[in-house]
């Protein structure tokens, strides 16, 4: 929440950050410590309440104006944007032993840290949220602020489990405060148990919260109706319930609270971050609770670490402007120029070589070694030849990369308005051109991008049209492993060589083995993604050791 991260970053946060409360009996004194809070004291307010909210709110997001080196929270820049180093969207710099890379690679095991992260985050979150729903009653506030308090808590308590359902599928589910001794015993709950809470409290949430309009600007970033609705028809989406999940985005669509901005870039630098098109998303404020997002990258030259390179299928898989399939083999393919003639998306999404960022040059040629953006496997730049234009703001004022303000979106209405057609398609009603005409041509019709209408009615062949859209539109913001999985095509995607950006006249080009490519694109990584079993992540071998319930 922007307004009250403000409250927040003004006391101690180790008081609020991990909601820190002491029980109230001290014979010694009769105050609890300056930066600590006695538990039968502190719910005597509703500043108070509102404190504790935050608190859930923030989890263990780092807003601290550093670099965040691991995933800190599914909704933080690593734990969100960085999961699509798993994907055919983008490679981490770090390389083929990179954590996130061997969620897809054939290597998964469960001592991989980046399944610590996501686990321990999802239940500090929980635990947050169990204390808060335990005690807000406390506080004296209308019935009306404690009903919406409620379901904010209980909103993200779903979330994190949302998640766990949709990645290990079968975990722990805790709502309640638990001891030591209950903590290392608990049992799992299978995925169906997990699945029916989260629909259970979405729906009870929805009709608690505010809608989208009614929500001030002093609070926004708070859950509304749409942003309860939005995870529950994803996971109807995910659980194949499509009649279900197509009414479900009905409701938020016939709000009409939402649009689709004319500003696609804008959404994701900070420009246009009110946009009503954003329905919920992860706040941040500069020099007040900043991100590192931006130290982590931008390009070398400008001083930023360069971790996130797209990958070149992602590139390729961006339309000519009339709508056509790219092809290497079409004479409007511009190596020299890759966002020539292409969806305007692929610029707003892309860095590629010889384009202008912060008015330098961005080198990324193999052969350009006085470049710091130059194409090797050694240098703290590129491993692709691209790097992201999406998030990178070029006009950031600020003198310290490790304090940005830009928001992350984790919904979006253009989501909203693409799953419902994959909804309406999925379950076998009829298609025509109102619908589509209502959904994905109003994504590719905004004045930014103005792409050509869809006009496919036939199901098998705008299946693949709409799958690509919504590639192409959320790529990079941590949607598409989730996709992958979900349709039921990551051992098929994620398996194979992937290659980076072409370079027709490039001596130093990394080949796989002796193969050149026939379009001499740089060889970067290839993937085995194991079906039947990198589907579904293990438990973190380290909470089977703590508990053995849980192997």
């Amino acid at each position: 929440m922007k307004q009250t991260t403000r409250y927040i970053r003004n006391i101690s946060m180790a008081a609020l950050s991990a909601i820190t409360l002491l029980p109230a009996c001290r014979k010694e004194l009769d105050k609890s410590p300056l930066y600590q809070f006695a538990n039968e004291t502190f719910w005597t307010s509703e500043g108070n309440a509102v404190l504790a909210l935050n608190g859930v709110y923030r989890g263990n997001i780092q807003m601290n104006q550093l670099a965040e080196f691991s995933a800190t929270d599914w909704w933080s820049y690593h734990g969100l944007l960085y999961l699509e180093f798993a994907t055919d969207n983008a490679y981490d710099r770090r390389g083929d032993n990179s954590a996130m890379n061997r969620l897809s690679n054939g290597t998964l095991t469960a001592d991989n840290s980046y399944l610590s992260n996501y686990w321990n985050a999802s239940y500090s979150r929980v635990a947050r949220c169990n204390y808060f729903l335990e005690n807000v009653a406390k506080t004296p506030v209308s019935e009306a602020k404690l009903k919406r308090f409620t379901a904010e808590a209980r909103f993200i308590r779903a979330c994190q489990y949302f998640y766990m359902s949709q990645y290990w599928q079968s975990v722990p589910l805790v709502t309640k405060t638990l001891s030591l001794q209950e903590a290392n015993t608990v049992t799992k709950a299978s995925k169906q148990d997990l699945v029916n809470f989260v629909t259970t409290e979405l729906k009870a949430v929805a009709a608690d919260l505010p809608q989208f309009k009614d929500i001030p600007s002093s609070e926004r970033g708070r859950a509304s109706k749409q942003a309860a609705l939005a995870f529950l028809g994803r996971l109807q989406l995910a659980e194949k319930k499509y009649a279900d999940a197509a009414a479900t985005y009905k409701t938020i669509i016939d709000f009409n609270d939402n649009i689709i901005d004319a500003d696609f870039e804008g959404l994701f630098n900070s420009t246009n971050e009110n946009s009503k098109e954003i329905i919920f998303a992860t706040q941040y404020i500069q020099d007040l609770a900043g991100n590192g997002i931006l130290q982590h990258d931008y390009p070398a030259m400008v001083g930023g670490w360069h971790l996130y390179c797209p990958l070149g299928s992602l590139v390729e898989s961006f339309e000519f402007t009339d709508g056509t399939t790219f092809s290497y083999t079409d004479a409007r393919y511009n190596a020299v120029d890759l966002g020539a003639s292409r969806d305007p998306r692929l610029k707003y999404t892309v860095l590629y070589n010889q384009q202008s960022f912060r008015a330098l040059k961005y080198i990324t040629h193999p052969d350009s070694a006085k470049s710091a953006d130059q194409l090797t496997t050694t240098k703290q730049a590129t491993r692709t030849g691209f790097g992201l234009k999406k998030f990178n703001f070029e006009g950031f004022a600020g003198g310290n990369l490790q304090n940005s303000g830009i928001d992350l979106p984790i919904i979006r209405y253009a989501e909203v308005l693409l799953s419902y057609l994959e909804a309406k398609l999925e379950n076998g009603d009829a298609i025509d051109q109102a619908l589509l005409d209502a959904t994905i041509n109003k994504v590719r019709g905004r004045a930014s991008v103005n792409m050509p209408k869809v006009t496919e009615t036939d199901a098998t062949n705008l299946r693949s049209i709409l799958r690509r859209e919504r590639r192409n539109e959320l790529a990079c913001e941590g949607v598409r492993y989730w996709d992958l999985l979900r349709w039921g095509i990551a051992p098929t995607v994620l398996n194979g060589d992937f290659y980076g950006a072409p370079y027709p006249t490039a001596v130093n080009l990394r080949k796989k083995g002796t193969t050149i490519d026939p379009w001499k694109r740089w060889y970067v990584t290839s993937k085995t993604f194991r079906a039947g079993t990198d589907e579904k992540w293990p438990i973190p071998q380290s909470e089977q050791n703590i508990n053995p319930n849980l192997k």
